[in-house]
């Protein structure tokens, strides 16, 4: 069990967090809807270690990861840029992980072959970052974060950058390999749709403060999610493309 307690964040004494408290299932994905600015991207970076919270613990069997390390945290922070290190091919970037902690070479070469086809970019291995697409730089950060087999992953709106077809394929992707992988994942977005498909829980976060619902049916019929607003939009829309095409009313 992974649990948030009580954290708080503050920039020149101006609240970002306020007393955001919540639990995961292990092997899940925790999507967390909010808008920018709300304070979730904070929330990764403090879960990461690239911040310190105010206040607050993160629970990981009992173990308060806060008192460890952001390197000996088990924890893998993904944003929206791939950040890929731009003098290493595409096998090395996947590779790097293993490379620090000595795995030996066979046992690198079995992995990172593996985890690439897995991937659908096993053909780019020897490229560098700028020869391959931004989908394909993505799937390579994927690879390079989940080869070294992490706790958690914290993934910050991944896919926002990439276009539509891409981003669906990403999503599909992710789906698919976080089930195969039994990924633990917190993923933000400010896509209501996108925190629909990728969570298997959702939460939502508005101006410091975050609200876990116990089930999807609770979070579509929360007059704050934005569900049923959006949903009476489409079908608005809907209604009157088929009242101008059929011309009907």
């Amino acid at each position: 069990m992974i649990k948030i307690e009580g954290i708080q964040k503050s920039f020149g004494g101006e609240p970002v967090l306020k007393d955001v408290s919540f639990s995961m299932t292990e092997s899940g994905t925790l999507s967390v809807l909010g808008k920018s600015g709300c304070g979730k991207t904070t929330l990764l970076k403090i879960l990461a270690g690239l911040e310190m919270p105010d206040s607050g613990k993160f629970l990981l069997n009992e173990q308060n990861l806060f008192e460890k390390p952001a390197q000996e945290r088990g924890v893998v922070y993904l944003s929206q840029e791939p950040l890929l290190f731009p003098h290493l091919n595409i096998f090395e970037n996947i590779a790097f992980g293993l490379r620090i902690r000595r795995t030996p070479e066979q046992e690198v070469q079995n992995k990172v072959k593996a985890l690439s086809a897995e991937l659908g970019i096993q053909d780019h291995l020897q490229k560098m970052p700028t020869q391959i697409s931004g989908g394909q730089r993505q799937r390579v950060s994927f690879g390079r974060a989940l080869i070294i087999n992490p706790s958690i992953m914290l993934l910050d709106e991944p896919f926002s950058s990439l276009d539509v077809q891409t981003r669906d394929e990403m999503q599909k992707l992710y789906k698919s390999v976080s089930a195969e992988h039994k990924i633990t994942a917190l993923f933000v977005t400010h896509d209501l749709k996108e925190a629909i498909i990728m969570g298997d829980a959702l939460a939502l976060m508005e101006k410091g403060t975050l609200k876990k619902y116990g089930s999807m049916s609770e979070f579509i019929n929360d007059p704050t999610s934005g569900v049923k607003e959006a949903f009476d939009f489409w079908q608005d829309v809907m209604d009157k493309n088929l009242a101008d095409k059929f011309g009907t009313s």
